[in-house]
């Protein structure tokens, strides 16, 4: 009788253990708008995101992702979207075949991991049905412009590393009566290896705007610049100065002050085409004609009535450019002008437009792939727009 009663307190103790584990197992963890996330889920979803090696993965981007699955759900429900069941299979089996299993191979991998098939189901089944949800509600707003394309397939880069270098510049005034105190003034220049001194020679004597920031150039990939110059600058370590570089009226100065490999950079363009339109006011004058222009084309208009040889578009090999045109291309985007250049004797200011870096010839470009992309990232940031509004519209407390 002792053993029986002893026995069955026994079991009784058990079934209380087994009874509170479960219940403290499936309490909630965190209440998003009155819908539980339970512990048992960010276990799960813990579990599923380690198998899958996912960065991060633990209980705290568990959470993170539950919390923003029941956002989803509620707002998907608002809208009375759900999935079948028979495309929810099909979702299920296509995201086991990205491992090469099928469904139930993939189903068994999980549960040797300790991660239950229902919570496979229910990751698949609101990723698909948000995704759906996302395409139906803003694809209309989503446009991909032709332009948009050609920028991507401007800057995509034909190798897997590439060089940005990070320069200050001067460029010296030096007409022929002072060609040679400019070169003199540049000479002694260039021995320098000091940044602060650099600068304070840009802000004395460079004719460049970006005499103001000390003569300093943002990050540049090393294509933008002439190709005789590339080697030049590539053999500065930091803090270094090129020798004198002669342009027509000036000489051009470079100093080194970092350069970087990138996963991707701007392959040298095939061509540029650039626009030179000649006027006499100065640069006052450039200045106001930049507030009208916005593309090179809208050069024609203004040149309109004019003798021909006042404007100027080229589309050449960057080694065929003049040199001074083609050291201010290079801090240019398509779109945008600089009037630091002038011709006869300083009479004249050149207003230069870049209109566009052609790329490579090479194979073609799948235009439709690329808007494809384009159109999945739009996708994706009114996404995250309107995840990031539900959530701050969201009562989120932990019991």
């Amino acid at each position: 009788m002792r053993f029986l009663t002893l026995l069955c307190g026994l079991i009784a103790f058990a079934i209380t253990a087994s009874t509170g584990t479960a219940q403290g197992q499936f309490s909630p963890a965190v209440i998003v708008n009155d819908r539980a996330v339970t512990f048992y889920e960010i276990d799960q979803r813990a579990r599923l995101l380690t198998l899958f090696r996912t960065p991060g993965a633990g209980n705290d981007l568990a959470r993170e992702q539950l919390i923003e699955d029941r956002l989803k759900q509620q707002e998907l429900r608002r809208f009375g979207l759900q999935i079948t069941d028979e495309a929810l299979l099909t979702a299920m089996e296509d995201f086991a075949g990205r491992a090469n299993l099928t469904l139930e191979q993939f189903v068994t991998l999980l549960g040797q991991n300790g991660v239950a098939e229902e919570t496979l189901r229910d990751f698949v089944e609101i990723g698909v049905t948000w995704r759906d949800f996302i395409r139906s509600r803003f694809g209309p707003n989503v446009t991909i412009t032709d332009t948009e394309i050609d920028r991507v397939i401007n800057q995509s880069g034909a190798g897997s590393e590439g060089i940005e270098v990070l320069l200050s510049e001067i460029i010296i005034p030096a007409p022929p009566p002072r060609a040679a105190q400019a070169l003199a003034t540049a000479e002694r220049i260039s021995q320098t290896t000091s940044t602060s001194v650099f600068s304070s020679e840009a802000r004395r004597v460079s004719a460049l705007p970006s005499r103001n920031n000390g003569g300093r150039l943002g990050w540049l990939p090393i294509s933008n610049y002439p190709p005789q110059l590339r080697g030049i600058i590539l053999e500065l370590g930091t803090g270094e100065v090129t020798a004198p570089i002669q342009i027509p009226n000036g000489v051009a100065l470079f100093q080194m002050r970092g350069i970087r490999e990138v996963p991707t950079t701007p392959t040298p363009p095939a061509a540029i085409e650039y626009a030179a339109y000649y006027l006499a006011g100065g640069q006052d004058a450039a200045r106001a004609l930049d507030d009208r222009v916005d593309t090179c084309d809208d050069l024609y208009g203004v040149a309109q009535g004019q003798p021909a040889e006042v404007l100027e578009r080229e589309s050449l090999p960057l080694g065929d450019i003049p040199q001074d045109v083609a050291l201010e291309l290079a801090r240019l985007d398509p779109g945008e002008a600089s009037y630091n250049l002038t011709r006869a004797g300083g009479q004249t200011t050149v207003f230069l437009m870049l209109c566009n870096r052609i790329a490579v010839a090479g194979e073609e470009t799948d235009r439709d792939a690329i808007s494809n992309q384009l159109r999945s990232r739009k996708l994706a940031g009114f996404a995250d727009a309107l995840l990031a509004d539900l959530e701050a519209r969201a009562t989120i407390v932990a019991p």
